[in-house]
């Protein structure tokens, strides 16, 4: 599992998050994810392994989606919503 010194969002992910009132909710998965505690936030790579799409858990409905760029930061381009 590879570490996450930074993670970046794009500015409709924060969009998408206000609307939605998840911010909060982001914001402290994303604190339990630079601090280490994947099993927490069920830190993973999507299916098919290998793809490069990597996803932690928001809450029980949200995924935040994301790839690692060349400096190994983690950026976020979209918020899935698995009811959908």
């Amino acid at each position: 599992m590879p570490e996450v010194p930074r993670i970046i969002e794009l500015k409709k992910v924060e969009f998408y998050l206000r609307k939605r009132g998840l911010l909060a909710q982001y914001k402290k998965a994303k604190r339990y994810l630079l601090e280490g505690k994947t099993l927490t936030v069920k830190f993973g790579e999507k299916n098919p392994k290998g793809s490069g799409i990597w996803y932690f858990r928001i809450n029980k409905q949200f995924r935040a989606l994301g790839t690692f760029d060349d400096d190994g930061d983690l950026r976020i381009y979209d918020i899935d919503n698995q009811q959908n």
